[in-house]
């Protein structure tokens, strides 16, 4: 995995799904979905900001690059299943989606709990 690859071309997607949602939705979504729908994009945009950081750290040698590697990939699991299950409940109304949303929130809190702890196996 090259967390500073995914986290890049991710930010990307983040940017797209934000300029979709304000000029293509915003007559299609009412204003509770729109909300669930910019909450799904910032949730996207800082947690791939989290694989930059990953990818830094990992070259920088602050993470070892196993921890850094399983950090990266509960970030992008947590982007998938969090923000992914948002961006779905917004456009499809199908509100059992909601139920996927919680896994992506605990694969972010690992993931930072991870990162940290890693960091803290670093300190000279």
């Amino acid at each position: 995995m090259n967390p500073l690859a995914i986290g890049a071309f991710s930010l990307a997607a983040a940017v797209a799904l934000g300029a979709f949602g304000a000029h293509g939705l915003k007559n299609h979504l009412d204003a509770y979905l729109m909300g669930i729908w910019e909450k799904a994009v910032f949730y996207h945009f800082v947690h791939s900001f989290g694989l930059l950081a990953a990818g830094l750290a990992i070259r920088t040698g602050c993470l070892e690059p196993l921890a850094g590697t399983r950090v990266s990939w509960l970030l992008l699991a947590g982007i998938i299943l969090f923000s992914g299950s948002l961006y779905a409940l917004a456009l499809t109304r199908v509100t059992v989606l909601g139920a996927i949303t919680p896994l992506g929130g605990l694969s972010f809190i690992a993931a930072w709990v991870w990162m940290g702890a890693g960091f803290l196996r670093q300190i000279p």
